[in-house]
Order: C-alpha cells, then sequence, then structure tokens
C-alpha cells in the first residue's frame, strides 16, 4: 500500500509513538509485507528468526521489536509490539469506510455492464465495461473488475486475510487494507470467496475461469487462462502460474509457486512448490505417474504376502 504522499520517519514515528533510528525526514512512501515490499515502504518483523531478511529485505524502513544495527540506506521504528502498530498505521492510512448505499456514489461502473438486484458494491469499487454481476454478488470497498468479467451469485470479494497473532487474551487480528484485482474475461462461479491482500493486491489475471465454492487466500495471484474446479481452497501468498489446471478439492499450502502449464488432479494437497508442465496427484503431492504406480504396487501387497505365506 502506497501512502497518498509521502510521509516523513519522525511523522510516522509520531503516529505510533515509538523510537526511530534514522534522520527526522527519511522518507516513507507506503507499507508492506516482506514478500512485496519495495523502496521506500516499511516492512514489519517481531521474532529475531526473521530480522535478518527484514533487514535485507527491498523495505527501508523496518518496524522492529529490538535496537538492532541499522543498515546503510534504511531507518529503523523500535515498537515494543510491531504487529499492533502496523495495524495502527494500517487503520490510520486506509480506515474502514461506512457504505452509504446498495452501490456506493464513489463506485465506477462500466459501459454495458449489468448489476443484478441485490448485490452489494463497495466504496471506490471499480468495474470495467460489459460485466454481468450476479444477484448477492458482494464487492468490497476498493475492488477492480476488468472487462468482460461474470461474477455468480452469492460471490464475495474482498473479505479480510486470515491472519492472526496468538496472544495470551486471545487471536489478534492483523489488519486488512489491500484490494482484489480481477483483470479481463474472468469467470468466478457462485458462493467464490477472494480476500484481500494484506496491504497489496489479490490477483486473478486476464481469461481465467473458477468453478463454484473456490476459496482465494490474501495477496495470492493466479495467472492467465487458468481453470480451477470446485471446493479448491488456495492460501494466502500463492503464486499460480498461466495456464495452470487445479481440479476439484485441491489444498495448497501458503507460499508455495505452481508453474506453468500444470495440472494438479483431484483432492490434491500441494504442500510444496511444483514445476510447470507436469500433471500432480497425492498428498504430500509428486507427479501423478508415480503416484499412481505407487497405489497400484499397494494393491499388489496382499496377494505378495499371501505368495510369501504358502
Amino acid at each position: 500500500m502506497k501512502f497518498p504522499k509521502p510521509h516523513s520517519l519522525k511523522a510516522v514515528a509520531t503516529l505510533i509513538d515509538c523510537e526511530y533510528v534514522g534522520a527526522d525526514d527519511f522518507q516513507v512512501l507506503g507499507m508492506n509485507e516482506i514478500h512485496v515490499v519495495e523502496s521506500g515502504d516499511i516492512v514489519f518483523v517481531d521474532h529475531p528468526k526473521y530480522y535478518d531478511k527484514a533487514l535485507a529485505s527491498k523495505a527501508t524502513i523496518v518496524l522492529i521489536n529490538k535496537r538492532v544495527d541499522c543498515p546503510e540506506g534504511k531507518a529503523l521504528l523500535i515498537s515494543d509490539d510491531p504487529f499492533r502498530d502496523f495495524n495502527k498505521l494500517s487503520l490510520h492510512f486506509k480506515p474502514f469506510e461506512r457504505a452509504t448505499a446498495v452501490v456506493s456514489p464513489s463506485a465506477e461502473i462500466g459501459e454495458d455492464t449489468v448489476i443484478q438486484p441485490n448485490a452489494f458494491i463497495g466504496n471506490n469499487v471499480k468495474i470495467g465495461k460489459n460485466c454481468l454481476i450476479h444477484a448477492n454478488v458482494c464487492l468490497y470497498d476498493n475492488c477492480v473488475i476488468g472487462d468482460n468479467v461474470i461474477i455468480h451469485s452469492g460471490t464475495v470479494l474482498g473479505g479480510d486475510a486470515f491472519y492472526y497473532k496468538n496472544r495470551p487474551e486471545g487471536f489478534d487480528k492483523l489488519v486488512s487494507c489491500g484490494r482484489v484485482v480481477i483483470e479481463d474475461n474472468v469467470e468466478i462461479g457462485a458462493l467464490c470467496t477472494i480476500d484481500k491482500g494484506v496491504t497489496g493486491d489479490t490477483l486473478i489475471k486476464r481469461g481465467t475461469k473458477l468453478d463454484n465454492q473456490v476459496h482465494v487466500g490474501h495477496d495470492t495471484v493466479i495467472g492467465e487462462k487458468c481453470l480451477i474446479a470446485s471446493q479448491t481452497g488456495i492460501a494466502g501468498c500463492v503464486i499460480i502460474e498461466d495456464e495452470v489446471t487445479i481440479w476439484g478439492q485441491v489444498g495448497t499450502n501458503s507460499g508455495i509457486t505452481i508453474g506453468k502449464k500444470a495440472v494438479i488432479m483431484g483432492q490434491t494437497g500441494v504442500t510444496k512448490s511444483v514445476v510447470g508442465g507436469k500433471s500432480y496427484f497425492g498428498t504430500p503431492i509428486e507427479e501423478s505417474r508415480e503416484k499412481l504406480k505407487q497405489l497400484a504396487n499397494v494393491k499388489k501387497i496382499p496377494s505378495i504376502l499371501k505368495k510369501l505365506e504358502e
């Protein structure tokens, strides 16, 4: 997420009432998660295991819970609770905006787009030309929809990320202030749920088709011309490259990559990244030919045992 205008390090530190290391006028341009940070962004880290990764990232401001040596060209915001203060910044720069109508006056709707009854179109939503938004679809604030997009009934775009910190008093939610972006010629089935990014975008690229009851987690990127069948659950921060086919009831781990033109057969658990151009099956995931050979061999075990007993 980029701020509406640049802020100084001192001004940001004042917002969250914390110490800082760096020049007062050190420029802060935005904030983001570590996998998508850019120069000028804030990234937060609250565990020693990830200090080095955060300090070496592209982020130039690190919100951290310990005073450490500051790398050259970077600045530190020193907080006793970076998770809490990252939330404070999210709410300051992207506060919740109450809806005042079923279709927000600030929404932009393209020519020849049809909005069916009972659909909710939130604040600052942008919908392109020749789209069809069916009844009872919910588009949360700031969603961006391209041209020639079809979204079927009951689908929700822009729900919060499933992202919590476990505290002694209970789970503390990380505030989501990102977007869902849908490119041209995408079709999304009924009862799908696509979560917005924490501070960036959840993206579905042009020409991709989703069946009914598909879930897409926060900050996931789905490539062009993918086919994803019913009851698939895609975790957060997943990269699915172009022309991937995913059949029904597939589940993925977070942070993995599925390579271009891969085929994931039904009920597979995608526990790790896989290269493109191959077919996969099973949990844990393996190439389908190898997995099917293993299953065939398992069926032979009773007859082998019987022969050994004779």
